[in-house]
């Protein structure tokens, strides 16, 4: 049971952005670095070729981006000092940014987000 929820949570969650015309699966350090950009296609290190993140990819990491300012709401609400919400607002920082990567996925065309 265990054994099958991992396996669910990392095929579903989980994964390496991959060049959709190429295959080249993209380094952790690659995809960081290009997601901070204005230009919404990426261009792959690879081919060369242009890449979409994905609707369902930009809504994930949109909603876990909303989890940094929900500290300031919980500080406000269980009266927390101020130096256990600076602990927690950069850890919650440290994990959305580790893992937006990871919540990355390559398209060829762009959709639109609604």
């Amino acid at each position: 049971m265990i054994t099958t929820q991992i396996h669910f949570f990392h095929r579903r969650w989980i994964t390496i952005p991959t060049c959709q015309s190429c295959h080249h699966e993209w380094s952790w350090s690659e995809t960081f670095r290009k997601s901070f950009t204005l230009d919404t296609a990426l261009t792959c290190p690879h081919c060369g070729n242009k890449q979409y993140i994905t609707k369902k990819s930009r809504k994930r990491t949109s909603l876990l981006v909303f989890f940094i300012p929900l500290i300031m709401l919980l500080r406000l609400i269980f009266s927390m000092t101020p130096l256990i919400s600076i602990i927690l607002f950069v850890g919650v920082g440290l994990i959305v940014f580790i893992s937006f990567p990871y919540l990355t996925e390559l398209s060829n065309q762009e959709e639109p987000l609604w």
